[in-house]
């Protein structure tokens, strides 16, 4: 059944631009600080909230953390489980996982919550699923980010503007053949369902590009819309 979000319509699509390296903001932003997040911390298993076709549910696995991914799109859990046999992959709503209580140790949310219509449930239920001393890692788009747009082209932009920051709404974006539904929130509409659940904030950044075209790393560091948060449960 179409969703009414763009991802069934857009997952082929999706799968060509993510390859297995990730596009810009997942090669070049997140994907190191989110895997220094992880590694080497113990971690036995892992929930990858809205995997997609499972790029960084397969990065975790190397790690030598035993992941499960959940995703509403038929097409990218197929391409999930054609990519990694020995993997778990579930077609799921971040909404209504289907786990018991307290059944990972570690829970990832990358950029998947600006895709989801009722966050705070979504929230909610990581919390739920997530054991006493586990770890929610989120990567999210910035709130300024998703409420503002460049004034001007390329370099010679002047500057970033941000419009309407405190109004919730879902708005459709395109890029390379993708056309999707995401969801401009202020930050504090991420914030207080977290701490609501009880989770204290142990790590926040917004990381700096560290690689790729010269002109995209300035573009991105001058506004970056990227950022971590690392919740843990008590």
């Amino acid at each position: 059944m179409d969703s009414g979000n763009g991802w069934d319509e857009s997952a082929e699509a999706w799968i060509a631009d993510m390859g297995e390296t990730g596009d810009f903001s997942r090669r070049y932003v997140l994907d190191a600080p989110m895997l220094d997040r992880i590694r080497g911390r113990g971690f036995q298993n892992a929930l990858d909230v809205g995997c997609g076709e499972g790029r960084f549910s397969r990065m975790m696995s190397e790690l030598g953390v035993t992941t499960t991914g959940i995703d509403p799109t038929a097409r990218l859990i197929e391409t999930a489980r054609t990519r990694h046999p020995q993997g778990d992959y579930l077609e799921a709503q971040a909404e209504a996982l289907p786990f018991p209580d307290a059944s990972f140790d570690l829970v990832v949310s990358y950029l998947t919550l600006i895709d989801i219509d009722d966050s705070d449930t979504a929230i909610a239920e990581m919390a739920r699923v997530l054991r006493p001393g586990g770890t929610l890692l989120i990567a999210n788009l910035n709130s300024f980010s998703t409420a503002g747009s460049w004034q001007g082209d390329g370099d010679s932009a002047r500057g970033y503007l941000i419009d309407n920051y405190l109004e919730p709404r879902a708005e459709w974006v395109s890029w390379r053949g993708i056309l999707i539904r995401n969801w401009h929130r202020p930050l504090g509409a991420y914030m207080q369902p977290l701490l609501a659940q009880g989770l204290r904030l142990a790590h926040f950044d917004e990381p700096a590009a560290q690689g790729g075209e010269p002109a995209r790393i300035t573009r991105y560091n001058r506004a970056p819309y990227h950022h971590i948060m690392e919740w843990t449960k008590p």
